[in-house]
């Protein structure tokens, strides 16, 4: 049985009105209709009336990891999410390239498992991506090598990617032998939630079965062609680990857009280069004509990556241009409110 939070009741309640108010957590979403654990068991809930009205963007609506209040007016009616509780952390992406809108991949979440496949040739500018993300949710980040045994040399594999962690966690993991798995329970809590993010076919859904001790999702081998992931997890879904805590899987990524207001993770990912800004001579140094700027010492003498510089350089503009377009977006929903009360008020 999940912990509940403790401000809530552990049994139904009947409020004044007669209907039965119950606390639950979202376990899984398939097209807004919603799995939900309750201390009774798993049941289904739809979001309907105030709740839906008031939702101005995908971020108002229930995600998976989400504690929600459901209301029952008898029996016999389908549970109806009344209340979103509010959130201590989640994991946010970019919907899509065209429009500013945000996609919950994960809510209530402490700890992030960012998987990568040994098996391929690791994208590192994506994995900042991811970091940034995380650093900003709130939660704390751990990377994973998959596919360990694919590997010759284990050791240089890891010591490259301490060199973008900059003193996160880096385990790997061999499916095979099951080598990596105890390191990677240990660091599981009975209060975590843990979410696996990363590309299709690196292997979360097989660590998520290894975890579980039995078959529960559907894996799928790579493709020998171009050694992509094949799609097996559609949606996300919410599991209990037999020795504590829970864990969420996620549909593979194959590309990650960032989300607006994340500056703080992006200081936290790059904080080398914020360490090499601020001994730049001058506190608004632009890092191009300027004498005695340390970036471009360190661009120079080869202790900046000079593609990690400019992947700092390119997240920051991008995450600049998605706040002016969110901030446009937040003032024209603003407009219209204020336009909509106004009409309200003048009919009366």
């Amino acid at each position: 049985m999940y912990e509940f939070q403790k401000n809530y009741a552990y049994r139904p309640e009947i409020n004044y009105q007669g209907s039965i108010e119950l606390l639950a957590r979202v376990i899984n979403e398939q097209k807004e209709r919603y799995t939900v654990q309750t201390i009774y068991g798993t049941r289904q809930a739809v979001v309907k009336g105030r709740l839906r009205h008031d939702a101005s963007s995908r971020e108002d609506f229930p995600s998976v990891g989400d504690w929600v209040v459901l209301k029952q007016n008898n029996p016999h009616d389908v549970l109806i999410i009344d209340q979103l509780l509010p959130r201590f952390s989640s994991i946010v992406r970019k919907a899509d390239e065209l429009e500013t809108n945000a996609q919950i991949l994960a809510s209530n979440v402490t700890k992030v498992f960012i998987v990568l496949s040994l098996e391929e040739k690791i994208n590192e500018r994506k994995l900042e991506r991811f970091l940034v993300t995380v650093w900003e949710s709130g939660a704390s980040p751990i990377i994973i090598l998959s596919k360990a045994d694919l590997v010759k040399n284990l050791e240089a594999a890891k010591q490259k990617m301490s060199q973008i962690a900059l003193g996160i966690p880096v385990l790997t993991w061999d499916a095979v032998n099951e080598i990596g798995k105890k390191e990677i329970r240990d660091t599981i809590h009975a209060d975590d939630t843990i979410v696996l993010i990363g590309n299709s076919g690196v292997g979360k859904s097989t660590l998520i079965n290894h975890l579980l001790g039995k078959e529960v999702l559907k894996t799928q081998a790579v493709r020998d062609s171009d050694k992509r992931g094949r799609h097996t997890t559609t949606h996300r879904e919410l599991f209990r680990l037999p020795d504590g805590g829970v864990i969420i899987d996620t549909p593979g990524m194959r590309s990650f857009l960032l989300w607006a207001g994340e500056e703080s993770g992006l200081s936290h990912t790059f904080s080398d280069i914020q360490k090499l800004i601020g001994k730049c001579r001058f506190n608004d140094c632009l890092h191009d004509t300027e004498p005695d700027c340390a970036v471009k010492e360190a661009l120079a003498s080869g202790e900046l990556d000079k593609e990690r510089w400019n992947s700092y350089v390119k997240l920051q503009k991008e995450l600049a241009y998605l706040e002016r377009r969110q901030n446009a977006r937040l003032a024209a929903e603003e407009k219209k409110k204020w336009k909509k009360a106004t009409m309200q008020h003048r009919t009366k």
